[in-house]
């Protein structure tokens, strides 16, 4: 029976997972550095959405990006 996935295709899919998630964190550091004011602190103690709706279609753009410079 022949391999459906080779060993080497799902090595390479691995790292490149990894690597999309160090940059998708790095892009958020920089992004939460450039910005004023503590985002984590206004998403979870204060409730703001508007920060939670940027940071999450930051994260969108940013996964769109990554996925397919790795594809």
């Amino acid at each position: 029976m022949e391999n459906l996935i080779s060993i080497k295709a799902l090595f390479s899919s691995v790292v490149f997972s990894f690597l999309g998630l160090v940059m998708l964190g790095l892009a958020f550091f920089i992004f939460d550095k450039l910005t004023p004011g503590d985002l984590w602190c206004e998403i979870l103690e204060k409730q703001n959405m508007a920060a939670a709706i940027v940071v999450a279609a930051l994260t969108i753009g940013i996964s769109i990006i990554v996925g397919l410079a790795i594809h």
